[in-house]
């Protein structure tokens, strides 16, 4: 068994989660979106986000806009619609559940009979 694949599979099924808390309270360019995941120590490469918001935006979750750059070409700047935000309360609760779950699970430790 392949333990960087298992992982690698852990992280891919909380991206698109995570993705959208980074997005809850400000837009923000793809180069934020992935710095914001870097520095909470979720290794992610460009190429894994860039489908991501695009399938995200396609789904009606995000929208976006351009924004001119004083340093480079015009930055793309992704936001959570409507839906988008009602999607992430689900996933939010979801997310507790699951995260509780979890802890309890590997946390609990078994009584030997």
């Amino acid at each position: 068994m392949n333990i960087e694949n298992t992982k690698a599979q852990m992280r891919k099924g909380v991206l698109e989660f995570c993705i959208l808390c980074v997005l809850r309270d400000k837009e923000a360019y793809t180069s934020e979106i992935l710095d914001t995941l870097k520095n909470a120590k979720l290794l992610v490469v460009e190429g894994t986000v860039y489908p991501l918001l695009t399938r995200l935006k396609n789904d009606g979750l995000l929208n976006y806009r351009w924004e001119e750059s004083t340093s480079g070409p015009p930055r793309k700047y992704y936001g959570l619609t409507e839906i988008g935000k009602t999607f992430l309360t689900e996933l939010s609760g979801t997310w507790t559940e699951l995260s509780d779950a979890v802890n309890i699970i590997t946390t609990n430790k078994s009584k030997k009979s």
